[in-house]
């Protein structure tokens, strides 16, 4: 399937007529119709001009032919057409390859390049402009203060974004191409001097490893890749669509890999105390921020042992004391609880994939529907009970607190581990599970890296920058995780 791809790299002749057959046939230019050229004759020369409608900017396309058709028109005599026509070229990026083969994946990706008889050397102009919206907010990172602009599918843009907020010559924007048909443009981003070489040697490799037709799922299919995810549920990398968010992974000296075609950016690497981490937090003073970050842990907590613990203690009231004689339904109905638990996430489950498929001036609708008559109809009709209802809505209500939505799926599905636990072994059921669990996330080290730190291996200074946010000018050291090549953040003023 990919024969084509690996055969010798094709590269421009002298011979003007026989590039021009080479490209029309490669480019199937009579069948294509976004891939264009423009045929000139300046200065007694053969010229064409090759780019693709939509990806190109028609603006600096147009000037470009303006300032080689007034070349023609003041009729210099010159003996060398080649340089006379790469000094005219009215734009501020202008490269020359002999590369066939590059030339064509410049054009696709938006580039135009330029060819003309006599010259085995072609010209490549940056005029692309992709199509695409403006630098908006995300949805799922909002904050009350702070920037509300955002990455958009727009790799150049993003960029753009997040040089705006480092302006340190040694950040580094390394770009190269993935997928052997889309050949989709990926940017590693980092901060020479910071970030570690040898981790951004192995995050190239990765890429560069990727052999495959193409990934139109873009950042997702990349994460597969480079940390090797398998069916592990739990998000090795972190998304972010914020470019504030980035910038500060940049400068603790993590890598940052932009896909093009895609809102959100890859951080690398990661544990997983940076998934319930929220821009809100530093967007607050310390102590509102530390408040937030305890709420927010706590709510996570909560979600995930709430219908576990209850459903042990609902099935076995003699572990409940006399003060807690109250906890657990009053009638069971004709269906046992767990399987009204299940009922009942999977409702939620349903509901919420229901909502990102529903149009928004109808989500608010469908959201009143399922709040008052399904669940009320449930209770009538005596599928659910009223406090089975209650502990799946505060279930939801933490899980919907995850700032990670990847880290929110994979938490729910261990819920349903702890639930059909205590449903077959009780006690030592939820306890296994549990350790099962621990056991897990602490063998999981993704880039060498430990899941759990600073947790396990245990870091008392840093594990008290998990759980209270601290000031910033109290942070005079990067995280020893990414190990950074400059270790020190901010000096002492004295």
């Amino acid at each position: 399937m990919t024969q084509d791809y690996k055969k010798k790299e094709e590269k421009f002749t002298d011979s003007y007529t026989e590039n021009v057959e080479r490209l029309k046939e490669r480019l199937a230019l009579d069948i294509s119709f976004d891939v264009g050229v423009r045929n000139l004759k300046i200065l007694g020369k053969e010229i064409g001009i090759y780019y693709v409608t939509g990806l190109s900017d028609n603006e600096y396309l147009i000037e470009i032919l303006k300032e080689l058709m007034d070349l023609d028109a003041r009729g210099r005599k010159t003996t060398d057409v080649h340089e006379s026509i790469k000094n005219h070229l009215t734009h501020v990026q202008v490269e020359q390859t002999d590369s066939m083969d590059d030339a064509i994946t410049q054009m696709l990706s938006g580039l135009i390049f330029l060819i003309h008889e006599g010259s085995n050397q072609a010209f490549v102009v940056d005029v692309r402009q992709y199509p695409g919206r403006g630098p908006e907010e995300p949805d799922t990172e909002r904050v009350v203060r702070g920037a509300r602009d955002g990455y958009t599918e727009n790799i150049i843009l993003n960029t753009g974004l997040t040089r705006r907020r480092i302006r340190d010559e040694r950040l580094r924007h390394e770009i190269l191409q993935v997928g052997v048909r889309s050949k989709t443009d990926i940017c590693i981003s980092y901060i020479d001097g910071v970030a570690d070489p040898t981790l951004v040697e192995i995050v190239r490799k990765e890429l560069k490893a990727i052999n495959i037709d193409g990934i139109t799922m873009a950042d997702k299919v990349v994460e597969e890749y480079i940390v090797k995810q398998g069916y592990n549920p739990f998000p090795l990398v972190r998304y972010t669509e914020r470019p504030d968010v980035a910038a500060t992974h940049l400068l603790e000296g993590h890598i940052v890999l932009i896909v093009d075609t895609t809102p959100s950016v890859i951080i690398t690497p990661t544990t997983m105390f940076h998934h319930v981490q929220h821009a809100e937090e530093y967007r607050q003073s310390a102590a509102v921020g530390s408040f937030l970050r305890f709420m927010r842990f706590t709510g996570i907590m909560f979600s995930l042992f709430i219908l576990p613990f209850w459903l042990l203690l609902a099935t076995n009231q003699d572990l409940l004391p006399a003060s807690l004689a109250f906890v657990g339904p009053e009638e069971t109905k004709h269906i046992p609880i767990v399987l009204q638990i299940v009922f009942g996430e999977m409702g939620i489950e349903l509901l919420r994939m229901a909502a990102i498929h529903t149009p928004s001036p109808l989500a608010t609708a469908l959201g009143l529907v399922a709040a008052l008559l399904i669940g009320d109809m449930a209770v009538q009709v005596g599928y659910l009970t009223p406090e089975v209802i209650l502990y799946v809505s505060l279930g939801a209500i933490g899980m919907f607190a995850t700032p990670s939505y990847e880290l929110g799926v994979a938490l729910r599905m261990v819920r349903y581990l702890f639930l059909f636990s205590v449903a077959l072994f009780k006690v030592p059921g939820l306890v296994i599970a549990f350790l099962v669990f621990m056991l897990f996330l602490a063998s999981t080290k993704p880039f060498n890296k430990p899941y759990l730190w600073p947790f396990i291996p245990f870091s008392p200074p840093e594990m008290w920058q998990i759980l209270i946010r601290a000031t910033v000018p109290s942070l005079k050291w990067r995280p020893s995780i990414v190990n950074p090549q400059d270790k020190i953040r901010q000096k002492d003023s004295n």
